[in-house]
């Protein structure tokens, strides 16, 4: 399980990658490029400017999660805050997350009121009506081990009722249909980020197919309610627990 990637922020002892990127964006100090390698291909530059969207600038699956929001919310993985503002200028009551001080810094700088850096599994004694990760956050599960144990500690940050609200996509195109025979699930990638000639460890990040994730989570005692899904086979999810709906 890798407990350091929420929406695409990382953080070790040694490198903030993304803080990077994201705070040298806002501050417009920086002209260098985000690159994300992968395990499967040539790597990939990641626009920073999309951690930074207004809310006019979010694509239908974002406003629909938006709109499930209710009560208090913790926005895990915050990034650079964009949905945190969002759920804030809409009058909600929410909270950002990251584990990267430099994201915490921009969202601050950003008008983003309460902000929290500390790694997700290290929350406790809160409780919250909404829990949101978008930008496929719920990825920093990174195996179908670690997303048991990702649904076991959210189950304890829960309100009775509460939500889970997530998105993520099924990858299998990526095989064109003939997905083969691996050791682990074909939706655990490996990545790693580059900035400004640092790079930051290799960690997997889950992309779930919906079918694997409801029975996953029925299996835990979570029932799953799909909001929002398109022709790319990403969708959007709202689970909750069976003793508490």
């Amino acid at each position: 399980m890798n407990k350091d990637w929420y929406e695409g922020s990382n953080f070790n002892d040694m490198k903030d990658v993304l803080g990077e990127a994201l705070t040298d964006f806002y501050h417009k100090t920086s002209t260098g490029k985000l690159w994300v390698h992968n395990k499967y291909g040539p790597k990939e530059e990641m626009p920073v400017d999309v951690y930074f969207r207004a809310m006019e600038d979010m694509p239908e699956l974002e406003w629909a999660a938006l709109q499930q929001c209710k009560g208090r919310i913790l926005d895990i993985g915050a990034g650079a805050g964009s949905h945190a503002l969002a759920l804030q200028q809409m009058g909600l009551d929410i909270t950002a997350l990251d584990i990267s001080p430099k994201a915490a810094v921009v969202m601050e700088q950003r008008g983003v009121k309460n902000v929290i850096r500390k790694d997700f599994y290290e929350m406790k004694g809160e409780t919250y009506d909404s829990l949101l990760l978008l930008m496929n956050g719920i990825g920093l599960a990174g195996t179908l081990i670690g997303l048991r144990q990702f649904l076991t500690h959210a189950a304890t940050l829960l309100s009775p009722g509460g939500g889970l609200i997530f998105d993520s996509s099924d990858i299998a195109y990526m095989y064109e249909g003939r997905i083969p025979e691996m050791k682990e699930y074909y939706g655990e990638i490996q990545y790693q980020y580059e900035y400004r000639r640092q790079r930051s460890d290799w960690f997997k990040w889950l992309f779930i197919d919906r079918k694997t994730l409801t029975e996953t989570a029925a299996s835990m005692g979570w029932h799953t309610e799909l909001l929002f899904e398109d022709e790319w086979d990403q969708y959007l999810v709202k689970c909750r627990r069976y003793d508490t709906i």
